[in-house]
């Protein structure tokens, strides 16, 4: 039997940073994976995008930790991640989502989110050539921005190692013993392991890994594409976010990468529940059409690839983190929402402090996404 202080089931967004803000505290971490390496669930189908600018207080925190992150990650630890801070825009066509976000903003400001209405000349400042038909103008966060969820992750793999962390790839967990609403032990078919704590991490399997401990947890995923062009000379900074709802879709967005290269991607509508990761002809026509009537400028760019990804969401899009009340030494960080590449760094950073330090500075957080909330609120800006 192996032995650790704290066990993260999950090597993806969430669970590699955890896992080396943990060892850099000094306890004793160990990993389990049941992909051959980390980041091979959805933090590989990430298309980079980094904000605070969310409706509550909680994601605004954690994520302001996680820009925080990545920022000085170069600085710091000699770490290149393709930072840019380029902001994030939501461009703004009817005066309802106007006065929708002008309303958000009181709530976003009152949480230090450094976030304000800018008018269409500005917008056409950012992103130039946008479509100014009937433009009124948008939000505009400056301080978020993109980074290489590949680059990112192999950083946060390296630091953990280099911490003590360690990685057990290849090993899926079949079981979890428990004794006195206590885990004892995690198995997988190659090996028993202990720990003091048991963090769940596991992404779209997190579900499955509470039905072993006879937990409910409330996620359920649904399939997103995304692509990529070719690079080409910058022409724009902000990650574009179009929130204008359609038949076929309710949002999209896309930005241009440190390399030059657009990425982009969709919500469908209806959502397409699931976990295929097979791409689709369906994807390019429907995003296509959406990115050029908003910025033609895109127009002759040559796509080189798409990708499916998965949203392991909850019924209000918010992320489940905190203690499970019937297993007194489970930790939850599960139900990103498609975001666990921009919230994990700093949720990673936040958790270590509350196992590791035994804080309740953060208590407003596993308050706001206790696993025990009845589910009815909704996130404006997922």
């Amino acid at each position: 039997m192996k032995n650790f202080d704290v066990l993260i089931i999950g090597a993806g967004s969430v669970g590699v940073p955890l896992s080396f803000y943990l060892a850099k505290k000094g306890l004793k971490v160990g990993v389990i994976e049941k992909r051959a390496s980390e980041g091979r669930g959805q933090n590989r189908a990430a298309i980079g995008g980094i904000r605070a600018t969310f409706s509550d207080p909680a994601k605004i925190k954690i994520c302001q930790n996680s820009i925080e992150q990545l920022k000085n990650m170069n600085d710091e630890y000699g770490k290149d991640v393709d930072w840019m801070q380029g902001g994030y825009l939501y461009p703004v066509y009817d005066m309802n989502t106007e006065n929708n976000l002008k309303t958000l903003l009181k709530t976003q400001k009152k949480f230090d989110l450094n976030i304000d209405w800018v008018d269409a000349k500005k917008v056409n400042e950012l992103v130039p050539g946008i479509n100014n038909t009937n433009l009124l103008g948008g939000t505009f966060s400056p301080e978020d921005g993109s980074a290489s969820p590949l680059k990112v992750t192999g950083a946060y793999l390296s630091l953990a190692r280099k911490s003590g962390a360690q990685f057990f790839f290849n090993e899926e967990v079949i079981k979890i013993n428990l004794k006195h609403n206590k885990i004892i032990s995690v198995e997988t078919p190659k090996e028993i392991y202990s720990s003091e704590y048991v963090i769940n991490a596991a992404g779209a399997d997190a579900k499955e890994i509470g039905e072993l401990m006879n937990i409910n947890i409330p996620v359920q995923s649904d399939c997103h594409e995304a692509g990529i062009t070719e690079p080409v000379e910058h022409f724009f900074k902000p990650m574009v976010v179009d929130i204008r709802s359609d038949e076929q879709s309710a949002n999209y967005y896309f930005y241009q990468n440190k390399e030059g290269q657009v990425v982009f991607c969709i919500t469908p509508k209806p959502p397409i529940i699931g976990k295929d990761n097979d791409n689709t002809s369906t994807f390019l026509p429907l995003v296509i059409h959406r990115m050029l009537e908003l910025y033609p400028r895109l127009r002759n760019l040559r796509v080189r690839r798409t990708w499916r990804g998965l949203y392991p969401n909850t019924p209000d899009a918010f992320p489940i983190v905190g203690w499970a009340k019937e297993i007194e030494n489970l930790f939850l960080t599960v139900g990103m929402c498609g975001q666990g590449f921009m919230i994990g760094p700093g949720l990673g950073y936040i958790v270590a402090e509350i196992i590791a330090d035994n804080t309740d500075k953060y208590n407003f957080i596993t308050e706001q996404l206790t696993l025990y909330r009845n589910f009815s609120g909704e996130e404006m800006l997922k």
